[in-house]
């Protein structure tokens, strides 16, 4: 048969299924994959934190070793081109403080982004505001002190953020220390930094704060601890929000999805990206 008689061929009706379907939820890819799949379909999910996929290859390669004996070909290969693809969209939310995360923000900076984004903070409960741990508690209110904890931490509330970013003022002393070592003489001078409020008074701020996002669009949200810091310098003050490990929130998230996935279908799932 040549090229040209193939070709024909196909124009009436297609010798094999390919192409790559794009969806735009997880439900149309189960649905797809629950359509198109047959013994060696498989899932591959790609835990990137930047661009999460989950895609269904449904002609995917039989198990077995390569077999390059047989007359007519390895009757284990497939051709591979018949797909579908689901971009996990990330939320809004998520998408917000990643990219603030571990940032300068000028007073005012740190202020608008608060106030824009103030239906994400929660307060502490009673529990994690004193970092009291015990068996009464809800599981997610220990391991968020558990966290304080472990960094040294103390968590905040909404209210002291938004005054903070209202109306800020440190004033730096500098102070003298000499120590020395008796047994061996030596001497060691440090310059002892201290950070005051306007009233001369040492400044006690919280340190971390709890955001409650969901990952990705229209999912669950999950409890974060949100690292607070300030850096003087000059005449300035810059305001740090560092989100604490957030690819736990992440993996999380993307576990229960894929874990969806392949409970619906039935497939197996192989982390990583299927061969081009």
């Amino acid at each position: 048969m040549t090229s040209h008689h193939r070709a024909a061929a196909e124009y009436l009706k297609p010798a094999r299924r390919k192409g790559t379907a794009h969806l735009s939820d997880l439900g149309s890819l189960i649905t797809w994959a629950n359509r198109f799949k047959g013994e060696t379909s498989v899932l591959f999910g790609k835990p990137d934190l930047t661009a999460p996929t989950l895609t269904c290859v449904a002609d995917y390669h039989a198990n077995g070793p390569v077999d390059t004996t047989a007359p007519g070909g390895d009757p284990t290969a497939r051709h591979c081109h018949h797909r579908a693809i689901y971009n996990f969209p990330l939320s809004e939310e998520w998408k917000a403080w990643m990219k603030i995360s571990g940032k300068g923000l000028e007073k005012d900076e740190m202020g608008e982004f608060i106030e824009a984004n103030a239906k994400d903070i929660m307060d502490p409960t009673p529990p994690v505001l004193t970092l009291s741990q015990n068996d009464k508690n809800k599981p997610w209110e220990n391991r968020l002190i558990e966290t304080a904890q472990n960094i040294e931490g103390r968590y905040g509330q909404l209210r002291q953020l938004l005054a903070m970013s209202r109306q800020f003022t440190v004033f730096e002393s500098s102070d003298l220390k000499v120590s020395t070592n008796r047994d061996t003489g030596e001497s060691e001078i440090q310059f002892l930094n201290e950070h005051k409020g306007a009233d001369g008074k040492p400044l006690s701020l919280p340190n971390l704060i709890i955001i409650a996002i969901p990952v990705f669009l229209n999912g669950a949200p999950y409890r974060m601890p949100v690292r607070f810091r300030y850096r003087k310098s000059g005449g300035s003050v810059k305001f740090i929000l560092s989100v604490y490990n957030p690819e736990k929130a992440f993996e999380a998230a993307f576990e229960e999805a894929v874990n969806a996935a392949a409970d619906a279908t039935t497939l197996p799932v192989l982390m990583g990206t299927p061969e081009t």
